[in-house]
């Protein structure tokens, strides 16, 4: 029997992220074709199922400090460097920024490195890409987006989209085990059934949460029986407050990580998206895998190329400010999902202040709930869509690149 190549993946934790979910799921598929071993900086708080793969753990995890930091990435780069001497793996993926600069650092010369670009905030860290460039055998994008900057930007040719990948099949068997336990009962006070938006990040500005309590405050104005579900790791202290202020709490459920989303997930109608950034929002996917009706803005990267066929984020972009200068508003009725353009990157608190921007994205979604022909077609659209990415896709793609 021919003896398996050898594929080492590389990330820094396997707590509960879109990277790490990647990383895990990618080893489970490619057991068949590979010796497979994980290596990772830390084994805290491990979100996933990682029973029966091969992890190593090199104990190296974060520091603080800047000089700390480029420390322990040296210091993890020549652990690494000696497990692949030992390991002699032909191949070694990693998965983020931190786990990229190890591998590449790493890099002996006999295996082939793979670099995974999961963030447009990756692309933008232009000392780190030019290493990279140097160093690497292939780039995986999760976006074209990402590749095309990676072309035009760098002229850096050797590089490879892969979608992230979705089971389907397994997310609705999941959603379906069990009923999530929630605050608000199944009507309002006046007897109406209770409508769910929902969505899920991790606290961090980057998601622009802030944008998303004051659009809900404003669609909840209009459909009392609303109610928002937000999910993610962190604490939401700045958006609790600010719910707060809004006199909106009791209509948020701040549902905190959860190891099993998709219960809360299948309760929502539309799924909400209000990103500065993206790589490929696995969230939103998944959203979409349990039918809930996109409304998300057109950041980079990711949403245009999913709600959009052929879709990209510069052309949307150009479609916004000819609505703009044409005086319409700004609104983009995809294939598959609405988009809407990238609101202001700074953290915004005030509850006095909402922008234009807020104030139209409130409105679509309203919109959206009070017309139930056109809600329900988005939600059979964006069902049918997510079903595209798919585990079978991803495996022949990987298969390719690794000339198997």
């Amino acid at each position: 029997m021919k003896e398996k190549k050898k594929l080492m993946l590389i990330s820094p934790m396997l707590h509960q992220g879109g990277f790490e979910r990647v990383c895990i799921t990618t080893a489970r598929l490619m057991e068949p074709y590979f010796d497979v071993t994980i290596v990772i900086f830390n084994s805290a708080n491990i979100a996933y199922d990682v029973e029966g793969l091969h992890i190593i753990d090199i104990n190296m995890g974060v520091k603080k400090g800047k000089i700390k930091k480029l420390l322990n990435i040296v210091r993890r780069s020549r652990k690494v460097r000696q497990l692949k001497k030992e390991m002699q793996p032909d191949i070694a993926y990693s998965f983020g920024p931190t786990a990229n600069l190890v591998n590449a650092f790493s890099k002996t010369g006999k295996e082939k490195v793979w670099l995974g670009l999961r963030n447009y905030t990756d692309v933008e860290e232009t000392s780190k890409i030019r290493l990279f460039v140097k160093l690497a055998d292939l780039m995986i994008c999760c976006s074209k987006d990402i590749e095309k900057e990676l072309k035009n930007k760098f002229g850096f040719n050797k590089t490879a989209v892969l979608y992230n990948l979705y089971d389907v099949e397994n997310i609705r068997k999941e959603a379906d085990e069990e009923e999530p336990e929630l605050p608000f009962g199944e009507t309002d006070a006046q007897g109406r059934k209770l409508r769910y938006l929902v969505s899920m990040g991790r606290d961090d500005d980057m998601k622009g949460f802030w944008h998303m309590i004051k659009v809900f405050s404003l669609v909840h104005k209009r459909i009392p029986e609303s109610r928002l579900i937000l999910m993610g790791a962190g604490s939401f202290a700045h958006y609790k407050k600010l719910s707060e202020d809004l006199k909106i709490t009791d209509a948020i459920y701040f549902a905190g990580m959860q190891k099993h989303p998709y219960k809360y997930l299948k309760k929502g109608e539309v799924y909400l998206l209000t990103s500065c950034n993206e790589g490929f929002p696995n969230a939103l996917v998944e959203g979409m895998s349990l039918s809930l009706a996109p409304v998300c803005v057109n950041c980079k990267t990711g949403p245009a190329e999913i709600l959009v066929e052929n879709g990209d984020t510069a052309s949307l972009d150009e479609q916004f400010e000819k609505l703009k200068n044409a005086g319409e508003r700004c609104v983009i009725y995809g294939d598959y999902g609405v988009l809407l353009p990238v609101m202001d990157k700074e953290r915004d608190l005030d509850p006095e202040h909402l922008s234009e921007e807020e104030k139209v994205m409130a409105d679509v979604v309203t919109e959206l709930m009070e017309d139930e022909e056109a809600l329900l077609k988005y939600r059979k659209s964006a069902a049918k869509r997510a079903a595209l990415f798919t585990y079978e896709s991803y495996v022949q793609q990987f298969l390719k690149l690794a000339d198997l």
